[in-house]
């Protein structure tokens, strides 16, 4: 199985421009899963919700998707973006993960990073895994990633990889997704941006280094913090089939949720 990440460089508002830069980049690799980053095509920093409103979509009825539809099925490759999305006058931070066939999966941002809950609404659909040819998906976005019951319930639900669309601007997430790859025994696939942006006097700088791990934590490949880049690697899913570290112990069938009443409160 050929999964990859693209990682891109968007200026803010520049849509058309921060499509065909991902599409340029895409165009470069085969492979059967590309992820690409958060809010990919339109930038992060929105200064308020109703400039915002300008740029979201309905999914699967916006260009963006449409446009990925047909590029899934062009080049027999599934992908998993970060759109904007308005949905009965509510925005929110969405990931569309679509099938070489053009089938259509969706997952919305459940746990908002900084001025994202002023202008975004809540994640409103549970963690799911979606089928992935014989294997499933998971679909986490960025801050995400620091609730390990996020990764744990995909992987509880079934998924073999987690696709994680980011826009990082901390410098915790490439040193914590190898250890909810141990925690998990998934692999992970973390989609990044690099470059910046401003909103009047605060400008919010992006970390890069996107990344792929494996079930035992490995970086199988990483990119660099300034530039864009795509990147793809041979992974072989039937390993997070596998979830027991020791001939003892099973990393799911171990746990003990009788001790776990404070994760419910």
């Amino acid at each position: 199985m050929r999964v990859g990440y693209v990682q891109t460089k968007p200026e803010f508002g520049k849509k058309k421009e921060n499509i065909d830069n991902a599409v340029a980049l895409i165009e470069q690799v085969d492979a059967d899963l590309l992820v690409l980053p958060e809010l990919f095509s339109t930038g992060y920093f929105f200064p308020s919700r109703e400039e915002l409103v300008k740029y979201t979509e309905e999914i699967p009825e916006g260009r963006t998707t449409k446009l990925f539809i047909s590029l899934a099925r062009q080049k027999k490759c599934a992908f998993v973006i970060g759109i904007a999305e308005k949905k009965d006058g509510r925005c929110f931070n969405s990931s569309v993960y679509i099938t070489p066939a053009g089938d259509v999966h969706l997952y919305r941002k459940v746990h908002l990073f900084y001025k994202e809950q002023f202008i975004f609404n809540r994640g409103n659909l549970k963690f799911k895994a979606f089928p992935f040819y014989e294997y499933r998906l998971g679909m986490m976005i960025c801050f995400d990633y620091i609730f390990p019951e996020a990764c744990r319930v995909l992987a509880l639900r079934g998924a073999n990889i987690v696709c994680h669309p980011s826009n990082l601007v901390l410098n915790y997430c490439q040193i914590t997704m190898p250890i909810r790859s141990i925690e998990n025994r998934i692999f992970t696939v973390t989609a990044n941006r690099v470059g910046s942006d401003t909103v009047g006097d605060e400008t919010l700088k992006f970390t890069g280094m996107s990344q792929i791990t494996d079930v035992d934590g490995n970086v199988l490949v990483r990119a660099g913090k300034h530039k864009p880049a795509v990147a793809v690697k041979d992974i072989d899913l039937r390993k997070s089939l596998e979830k027991m570290p020791t001939e003892f112990n099973d990393l799911i069938k171990d746990r003990r949720p009788d001790f776990y009443e404070e994760l419910l409160r």
